[in-house]
């Protein structure tokens, strides 16, 4: 860890004066943006940047560095200056295209786009979230990896949120699961600033925040003055000393928007009001005519902090060379973890047994005996649950419980806590070491879905495990029978929505969520059993779902029409083409992301051109079915809620029947 003693705070002012110099400037030459937290909190900037933290600019993907995360993403300036002074790859050229087209500086900040961007953040409360997920990964890390000769992990999980990101929901969720589990890994500083976008913060709040993290099993430490060079130090090192078994909050008050006087301390500072003031603001910090400037002296500041920095990690590096020798199986794992490999969807498809042919079975029992196949060729794949291991069956036997006790457990218990679940998945993904998936009933998946888009956006390669997919949950009605879900997350690009048909199609599903690096996957699982399709061949069945959509029932005459369908209601499409004769052909459908992705003349062979007489069958709305039935076709499903009923019977009074089928096909 760098050394963080003597502070030299001359320097450090100067620093804070150019960077908000910079703020002020790229909003201003974007006509657009936030000045409110990159001017209000730059002393937090400067300490955590210029002192405290430990990471190398050539090197931003250094296993152990701290990883910093600006939850409250608006604020994106300040990020994008401190990284820019700090050696980052980021141009002052770049700092100057700020919100611009193709720029490294986009309005939000965005994992993957800007080295040194941890996560992306700009949703208020996400970045709340990620950072438990980063924290549990480097407990985890450090449990399985760690040796008694040997220390390569020991880092912090640091981060800046605001009083929007801490009045969202999603972080009394993460709050709540920090503190339990003891994650004292974890530094936020809280830029309490005591505004809010409309308006001051009291008009929405009264609560004690520290009071509410205190309550969580937070320590909490607050600093009268957020601008306060060694007290913001003197904060985040006890916080970082204190192996107390709590996470850490660090209360800074500022002023929101110092440095233009005519807008610090009021909500107008929030956003771009205060760039009418600026030139002339600017001189009074004594700031030269000159846009975008930076002082010899700082960038000198800078580049010896920056040598320094790489003189610690030069000697972790030597630490880790000693730990690989002495471990090399070990550190081929976490390598393979980093760079993403884990077993191939033909290797795990291999190891997977094929299911009894006679046997009926619910996908989600399905989903467990193939996950834990999958647990024990994949060593760094983790699996939670919202408080349902016992309905969703996505528990690892002989994985452990992710605890204080047992930081190398591989079991998560997030609570019902489904968005935070999401966000800490993505955090776990961010981290990049572990494949993470959670898992919750599909109606709920609704309460993540904030988390789910950002995976998506993200490329985050997670997986979610969502169970009870349809009106078969039956009894426990319509609230809890997800009709219209399927078919809204099949609207977020770049999410792959697998719902498998039988077992078999299930194996492929897990297998294709495994190896996917580049994006979520979302497994749609029954609750009811459902017949394994065994008038295909496994080989056949397991190799068209990794293709998304293959013809399961080809016709044995001239082609009349065909039936397409997913998930529990396969098993009707093939009862429904055996009743109406040899020219009809069934086609399973169970990723459309998957099956798009496939070349024209792939889906042309499933689903030729010239045969327009299409029906399809899905337990949920049909609103999007017509893009692969034409609209010409029929679609059999539910426009509405369910019902409470024994799931038969809510199948026959919403009309999701092999008779419907039929009918549809005849009516053609």
């Amino acid at each position: 860890m760098p050394d963080t003693k003597p502070l030299n705070t001359d320097a450090l002012t100067q620093a804070c004066t150019e960077a908000r110099g910079l703020a002020m400037d790229a909003v201003a030459a974007a006509n657009s943006g936030h000045l409110g937290l990159p001017l209000g909190s730059t002393e937090i900037g400067a300490v955590l940047f210029g002192s405290a933290l430990s990471f190398n600019p050539e090197d931003p993907h250094w296993y152990n560095r701290d990883r910093f995360v600006l939850s409250a993403g608006h604020g994106s300036m300040f990020l994008y200056t401190w990284l820019h002074l700090s050696g980052y790859d980021l141009s002052l050229e770049e700092l100057k295209n700020f919100r611009q087209l193709h720029s490294k500086t986009p309005g939000h900040p965005e994992f993957g786009e800007t080295d040194g961007v941890e996560a992306t953040t700009g949703p208020l409360g996400q970045g709340t979230g990620n950072i438990v997920g980063m924290a549990v990964s480097a407990k985890m890390a450090a449990a399985r990896y760690n040796t008694s000769e040997h220390t390569i992990f020991d880092h912090h999980i640091v981060a800046l949120a605001g009083d929007g990101c801490l009045q969202e929901g999603i972080s009394a969720e993460a709050g709540a699961f920090a503190g339990r589990f003891g994650l004292d890994n974890l530094i936020l500083f809280y830029d309490s600033n005591a505004v809010t976008l409309d308006a001051m913060a009291d008009k929405t709040q009264c609560e004690d925040t520290g009071l509410r993290y205190e309550a969580y099993g937070w320590e909490v430490i607050t600093l009268p003055d957020g601008h306060d060079f060694k007290a913001i130090l003197e904060a985040y090192e006890k916080a970082k000393e204190d192996d107390n078994g709590k996470p850490k909050l660090i209360i800074c008050h500022t002023e929101i928007g110092r440095g233009i006087p005519e807008v610090a301390g009021t909500n107008k500072a929030h956003g771009e009001a205060g760039v009418k003031f600026i030139d002339a603001d600017r001189l009074k910090l004594g700031l030269p005519e000159e846009k975008f400037y930076v002082s010899e002296e700082t960038r000198a500041y800078f580049a010896e902090h920056k040598a320094a920095l790489i003189e610690d990690y030069n000697q972790w590096q030597a630490t880790y060379a000693a730990w690989k020798e002495a471990n090399p199986a070990m550190a081929q794992e976490l390598e393979d973890g980093f760079a993403h490999k884990h077993a191939t969807e033909e290797e795990l498809l291999k190891t997977i047994p094929e299911f009894d042919p006679e046997k009926a079975v619910a996908t989600r029992a399905a989903g467990s005996e193939i996950l834990n196949v999958i647990a024990k060729e994949c060593p760094l794949v983790i699996s939670g649950s919202a408080d349902l291991h016992g309905s969703t069956k996505n528990y690892i036997k002989d994985g452990g419980d992710f605890d204080k006790d047992n930081w190398a457990g591989r079991n998560m218990h997030f609570g019902i806590r489904e968005h935070a679940m999401g966000a800490i998945m993505n955090g776990m993904a961010y981290y990049g070491l572990f494949k993470s998936s959670g898992a919750t009933f599909l109606t709920f998946s609704d309460y993540m879905r904030p988390a789910v888009r950002l995976a998506a956006l993200a490329k985050l390669p997670v997986f979610y495990i969502w169970t009870h997919d349809s009106i078969g949950v039956g009894e426990d009605g319509p609230t809890h029978q997800p009709v219209e879900t399927v078919s809204a997350l099949r609207c977020i690009p770049n999410l792959d929505v697998y719902r498998p048909g039988d077992p078999e199609e299930c194996a492929a599903a897990y297998a294709a969520a495994i190896e996917r690096g580049e994006g979520p996957t979302a497994l749609i699982l029954t609750r009811q059993n459902i017949p394994n399709l065994k008038e295909v061949p496994v080989a056949d069945r397991r190799a068209g779902t990794l293709k998304g959509g293959y013809v399961l029932i080809k016709e044995t005459s001239e082609l009349e029409a065909i039936i397409l369908a997913t998930g529990s209601e396969l098993h009707l499409a093939v009862e429904a083409a055996k009743e109406l004769g040899s020219g009809v052909r069934v086609v399973s459908m169970p990723c459309w992301e998957r099956f798009d992705r496939q070349s024209q003349a792939y889906q042309d062979e499933v689903l030729p051109p010239s045969c327009a007489k299409r029906v399809s069958i899905e337990a949920g709305v049909t609103l999007a079915w017509p893009r692969y039935t034409g609209m010409a076709g029929k679609c059999i499903g539910t426009d509405r809620f369910g019902i409470s009923a024994p799931a038969p019977l809510v199948f026959k009074e919403l009309g999701i029947t092999t008779e419907a089928v039929v009918a549809a096909v005849k009516s053609l």
